[in-house]
């Protein structure tokens, strides 16, 4: 809304949905490597779906963003790698990652918006599914955070020999984990509370519980209940223990949106334009 452009459209939506402006390709648990979830080719869209679909020659005009890669960290964690043979494979995940970028290229894609991976330690269900790990001076599980910045450091580092590879190309990496750990640093100043706990779910000290998740439905003393939503979640900061509620969303997005959190610091209204 700030940039005065339209909301994208889900790419798995009918096909009435109109994509001229673009398409939003989020999928749940998406990661770099595979499994990835199967997608529908839509080059072969004709007839009354033409005006849907975005014109070949603004291709290279569009920006692409992209917010992946914590998955391929955390679905590792959760299978039960180590730490070190997690960071083991970042450098594999990475290079998929710029094969990704190396191919829009090719393709004629331009522009490119990078966001880094969050402060993976201080999630709720990190927290709660590694409770031995070291904390720091705000809680947060240091060692997985560690391992988030391992990441980001090597993702910046293969976006700046992109640049040199191509040029031509614009590629922004966005610091997206700092813009977020200071959420936890100072809460209260950035108008939150409890920054630590979930605002939907059940249980223990970071309201998270793989047995009484969001949504889901739990027994409490007899009575069957359905794991809700904190009274405020405008004021909190975790949603549901691994995603972030829209209020810490909007917040990140307003410091990202000036470029302060950008390599090179370029403000979004610059890289995205109609």
């Amino acid at each position: 809304e700030s940039l005065d452009l339209p909301f994208l459209s889900s790419y798995l939506n009918s096909l009435a949905i109109n994509f001229s402006h673009g398409a939003n390709f989020a999928t749940a648990s998406s990661t770099i490597r595979l499994p990835m979830a199967d997608v529908v080719p839509y080059g072969h869209a004709r007839g009354i779906y033409a005006s849907l679909m975005p014109r070949e020659e603004t291709f290279s005009k569009a920006l692409y963003t992209f917010d992946i890669g914590q998955n391929d960290l955390t679905q590792s964690l959760f299978l039960n790698m180590t730490i070190v043979q997690v960071i083991a494979a970042i450098p594999d995940i990475v290079n998929h990652f710029s094969d990704i970028i190396k191919n829009l290229y090719n393709l004629g894609a331009r522009s490119f918006w990078v966001y880094n991976i969050r402060p993976l330690g201080c999630f709720p269900k990190i927290l709660t599914s590694f409770p031995l790990a070291e904390k720091d001076s705000v809680g947060c599980a240091k060692p997985y955070n560690l391992l988030a910045q391992r990441f980001n450091a090597e993702l910046k580092n293969a976006l700046a020999r992109l640049r040199i590879e191509f040029p031509l190309a614009t590629i922004v990496y966005v610091d997206l984990y700092s813009a977020l750990y200071s959420l936890y640093t100072h809460p209260t100043k950035n108008g939150f509370e409890h920054p630590l706990v979930a605002c939907c779910g059940y249980g223990g000290k970071y309201n998270y519980s793989e047995e009484a998740m969001c949504g889901g439905k739990i027994s409490v003393t007899g009575k069957n209940i359905t794991v809700g939503s904190c009274k405020d979640p405008s004021v909190r900061v975790s949603w549901d223990g691994v995603h972030f509620t829209e209020a810490a969303n909007k917040f990140a997005f307003n410091l990202v949106l000036s470029g302060d959190f950008s390599d090179p610091p370029i403000p979004l209204k610059l890289a995205c334009h109609p």
